[in-house]
């Protein structure tokens, strides 16, 4: 039989059976048992047998099973150890053959890393030559350059040499003429003070006055020449930077005009504002604090107010009223209050949008809403919150161009007008409005006094208040940003002198801080205290009657008695 043989008959063989088989010839006899029992219930002579001679017949059919399960399990146990030979031989062939395989595989990673390493040596020790060359190459360079360097260092050392016998025998004859020019002085200052009749002290100091006195000529010369050539830098170096800053900042230049005029479908509209017995204007005025001029114009109502917000509340309440249809006293008092409130609200986003864009923040709640406020304001038809805006970008500008704090000079430049958004409710001009206002709400004294210096009314102590002023100049006179030309400007400040000296007893009147002010003279032979009072109170009266301007104009009367002698 081959090696296969075993294996075969292993597989050919009932697992079943083999398994009872290798539990031994007990059960093996049991299993015998249990088949002749069911063959004598088929087979009618073993059934004919007596008792003994079934038993006799099982116990030998028991020796006969025991005795082949012996042969059976002794043949199963050679069969076991030729296939566990086999097994243990097939194992050990493949691990031979597995061993040589790696053993061959490693041989040659070896050689491989072995052949790499050579490689990589013989590289490193190429590149080491090389490096070995190149610093011999650069060590004999420096030798040769050494050895120039000492040549030049013996030929300078010689230079050398000669140079200090010349330079010794030099200051010896520097010593002698020394020594000669010393006598001579002597000599000479002997005979000076012989022939003058001076001592040495008095000579000394005249001849020291009269160089202080020349020195003083030529210093007042020298500082004279450098403050003129200083001024002219100065008044160069302003000039570019304001031009620069008015170039980098480009805003628009178009004016608005704030109205208050309201259009009106037809002449009937005006019957139903005006309501029965005045009742609805009535309310209406009484709402919105303006007043309300129905005329024989066709299809405009005017609303007349010195307010400017509560003249935009009142104009917005009257479109609303108008498109609505209602008109009566409840109605009014409603949309009144309700227009008042998108007014307010209006104007603090205004406010906060200002100082957002030019990057001002940890302003006051009250600060944006007067902001805000000034976007119903106008100067000579400028938008004052545009130009509060454009101003603050140029003071920013100008400041950083002269290394000043820009975030200041900005939040000075956004609040030199604030005073302008509460000048109609306060007594006073706007500037000083405007620093008491941001006094209070806590700003710090360069804004306050930005605000209250921007006009040159008091002395300017600190840059950014002239920075401020500068820029508000700048903006104002930009073309097209001012609706007032040359012409009408000075057309109305010698209205002003004019309607001022049409007064008895007045002498002079001067317009001032660009028509903010008027300084009267009154002659003190024909007016006392309390006529100086009646003229600056009728002047004042005269300019609300007859002219048109934004903010306030300050009458002042000034009466004085001069008295002259001359001694003979």
């Amino acid at each position: 039989m081959g090696e296969g043989a075993p294996l075969h008959i292993l597989a050919v063989l009932d697992q079943q059976t083999l398994g009872q088989l290798a539990q031994g010839p007990l059960v093996l006899g049991q299993l015998v048992l249990g088949q002749l029992t069911d063959f004598a219930q088929h087979v009618p002579l073993l059934a004919q047998m007596s008792q003994t001679t079934q038993v006799i017949v099982v116990l030998v059919a028991t020796v006969l099973a025991a005795g082949l399960t012996f042969a059976v399990v002794k043949f199963l146990d050679r069969l076991r150890k030729v296939d566990a030979e086999n097994l243990a031989r097939q194992i050990v062939d493949r691990a031979e053959q597995e061993a040589a395989s790696k053993l061959k595989e490693a041989e040659l990673a070896a050689k491989e890393k072995e052949l790499a390493q050579k490689a990589e040596s013989e590289r490193m020790l190429s590149k080491a030559r090389e490096e070995l060359r190149e610093r011999e190459r650069t060590l004999d360079r420096r030798q040769e350059l050494l050895g120039q360097q000492d040549d030049d260092l013996r030929k300078q050392q010689k230079m050398v040499e000669s140079n200090q016998r010349r330079l010794a025998e030099r200051l010896d004859d520097a010593n002698r003429r020394h020594d000669e020019l010393g006598k001579m002085l002597e000599m000479q200052r002997q005979t000076l003070h012989s022939l003058s009749g001076l001592s040495p002290g008095e000579a000394t100091k005249r001849l020291l006055d009269s160089l202080e006195q020349e020195l003083q000529q030529e210093m007042g010369a020298i500082i004279m020449r450098h403050e003129k050539r200083m001024t002219e830098v100065v008044e160069q170096k302003s000039r570019d930077i304001v031009l620069v800053a008015m170039q980098r900042y480009a805003a628009a230049h178009t004016a608005e005009h704030t109205t208050s005029t309201v259009d009106i479908p037809n002449d009937e509209m005006k019957g139903r504002i005006i309501g029965r017995e005045g009742r609805n204007i009535r309310t209406f005025e009484k709402a919105t604090g303006v007043d309300v001029i129905i005329d024989d114009t066709p299809g405009v109502v005017i609303v007349s107010g010195f307010d400017p917000v509560r003249r935009e509340i009142a104009r917005q309440t009257l479109n609303k009223l108008i498109a609505d249809g209602r008109i009566h006293p409840t109605r009014i008092e409603e949309i009144a209050a309700e227009t008042q409130k998108e007014i307010e609200a209006f104007i603090q986003k205004k406010g906060e949008e200002a100082a957002q864009e030019v990057n001002v923040h940890g302003l006051h709640p009250k600060i944006h809403y007067m902001l805000g406020r000034l976007h119903f304001r106008t100067s000579y038809s400028q938008n004052v919150l545009r130009h509060s805006v454009e101003v603050a970008f140029l003071t920013g500008m100008l400041a950083e161009m002269v290394g000043l704090n820009g975030d200041i000079a900005r939040r000075s430049g956004l609040l030199h007008d604030i005073g302008k958004a509460a000048d109609h409710e306060l007594e006073g001009g706007h500037p000083k409005i405007g620093a008491d206002l941001l006094k209070r709400h806590g700003e710090k004294p360069e804004i306050v006094h930005a605000a209250f210096g921007h006009h040159d009314e008091i002395v300017t102590e600190y840059p950014y208040t002239m920075l401020v002023a500068t820029a508000d100049a700048c903006s104002a006179s930009r073309p097209g940003a001012r609706r007032e030309s040359l012409e009408r400007y000075i057309k109305r400040m010698e209205e002003l002198e004019s309607i001022a000296c049409g007064f008895p007893g007045v002498e002079q009147a001067f317009a001032i801080q660009a028509g903010r002010e008027l300084r009267v003279i009154a002659s003190a032979r024909d007016t006392d205290d309390g006529k100086a009072a009646k003229i600056c109170r009728d002047i004042a009266k005269a300019f609300e009657e007859q002219l048109t301007y934004p903010g306030e104009i300050k009458v002042t009367v000034v009466r004085e008695s001069r008295f002259t002698e001359v001694a003979r």
